[in-house]
């Protein structure tokens, strides 16, 4: 006999363009799945539905909670007081990728400081100087994040101020590869040789944007990605990037969840995963530094 379902379990994502939220769906509901709730994945679309009109659907659907990936919670310009109302409802939620103090619910995060710690780090390690940051809209919280962890680590291992590295390094365009192309142009105009960027999806546009002038990944100029996506292991050439802990944070954001939906809810703080480097092929040795390894 077929076992009822515990019921629905709404998932909103942003896009699924980039393959980083087809991945955590997929994790999520994967989880849901073994816990016998039934997923239901609602995305964003341009033009189309927002995420308060998918909140809304889901709601009346009765579903038993709503996971929100990349949502209005990481906008520092959105109103908060729309999870307020959802709380007030009685549905239960959780926040993955962004945190807002205004919010009572619980928020899982990678640490985006600490991933660019790892990047800059790789990246001085082959004896880089000028290495520029490509992201999005400044703001978005982990957009704030990555710049600190990036300044900070910047003016540690480099002695550069603050002021300049904001100035000249960091540079915001799209979550795209055309926005990475943009950005990577502008950075590489300003003598970088290294760019780390927020999604693998820019970092391709950084190297599109580097073959356009004729130059060779890594050899003349090195790209770090962000995410490490389903197929980037695959690129030409294969992709130097900060993993996020996808399936960590998927499970994370499914226990939570169910505590939540169960009555027993875990702390309303943010629960913070490692991101880790993974080294392949669009990183080297800076030019003109060749006698290093």
């Amino acid at each position: 006999l077929r076992q009822r379902s515990e019921g629905l379990v709404g998932l909103i994502t942003p896009e699924l363009e980039n393959p980083i939220f087809p991945a955590l769906a997929q994790v999520i509901g994967q989880a849901l799945t073994r816990q016998g709730y039934t997923p239901v994945l609602a995305t964003q679309t341009p033009g189309g539905s927002t995420e308060d009109e998918l909140t809304e659907m889901l709601v009346d659907r009765g579903v038993a909670g709503i996971i929100f990936v990349s949502g209005l919670h990481a906008d520092t310009s959105a109103d908060m007081q729309r999870y307020e109302q959802l709380r007030a409802q009685g549905v239960p939620f959780v926040l993955v990728d962004g945190f807002s103090p205004k919010v009572q619910a619980p928020f899982i995060s990678p640490d985006d400081r600490a991933a660019m710690a790892l990047a800059v780090t790789h990246l001085v390690s082959l004896g880089h100087t000028n290495i520029g940051l490509a992201l999005g809209p400044k703001r978005f919280v982990p957009v704030q994040r990555k710049i600190e962890g990036f300044v900070r680590t910047m003016q540690e291992q480099l002695g550069l101020s603050p002021a300049d590295i904001e100035e000249r390094l960091v540079q915001h365009s799209l979550y795209t590869l055309e926005g990475g192309q943009a950005a990577a142009t502008a950075l590489m105009d300003r003598g970088c040789t290294a760019v780390v960027c927020a999604s693998d999806m820019m970092a391709l546009g950084a190297i599109r944007a580097a073959r356009q002038r004729g130059l060779e990944v890594p050899k003349d100029i090195s790209v770090v990605g962000f995410d490490d996506s389903p197929l980037i292991a695959f690129t030409d050439p294969p992709l130097t990037t900060i993993r996020k802990p996808v399936p960590a944070m998927g499970q994370a954001a499914v226990r939570t969840l169910l505590e939540e939906i169960g009555g027993t809810p875990a702390p309303h703080s943010e629960f913070v995963f490692m991101p880790e480097l993974v080294v392949r092929g669009s990183t080297a040795s800076a030019p003109g530094d060749r006698n290093r390894p």
